[in-house]
């Protein structure tokens, strides 16, 4: 299984968003401090799960300075596009199409949302053909 269809847990990515939305590399301290509000952890129970993401390859670990120094392996894009890709294969069999059905259908997007969407189509297709010429 390659790193971008490994999956994270809830508690990991908000760990992996507070590292990916900082200036790495980062303390444990800082992710700490970030996740106030979401998560009332102690430390030791944050280094476990960092820990846990360095094993699975999501961050590496540098402890040169003496200080734990976190940062990610793989970007948050990259991250978000195997997870999405994973997520339409096994809940729609890789149909687009199905997703938007269904999510209309129980009108978890509105049809404003359509709209927006199919602007955001056509501007892909005025690009590609842009590109193509």
């Amino acid at each position: 299984m390659s790193i971008t269809t490994k999956k994270l847990g809830e508690a990991e990515l908000e760990i992996m968003q507070v590292i990916w939305g900082s200036e790495p590399p980062v303390t444990s301290n800082y992710i700490l401090k970030e996740l106030r509000g979401h998560r009332s952890w102690q430390l030791s129970t944050l280094m476990t799960s960092l820990a846990r993401l360095a094993d699975k390859g999501f961050v590496t670990c540098d402890r040169t300075t003496g200080t734990n120094l976190y940062a990610p392996v793989i970007t948050e894009n990259d991250y978000k596009a195997g997870a999405s890709r994973h997520f339409l294969e096994k809940l729609y069999n890789n149909s687009l199409q199905s997703m938007i059905a269904t999510l209309y259908d129980s009108k978890a997007i509105k049809p404003s949302d359509v709209e927006e969407l199919r602007d955001f189509l056509d501007q892909l297709e005025c690009e590609e053909w842009r590109e193509q010429k």
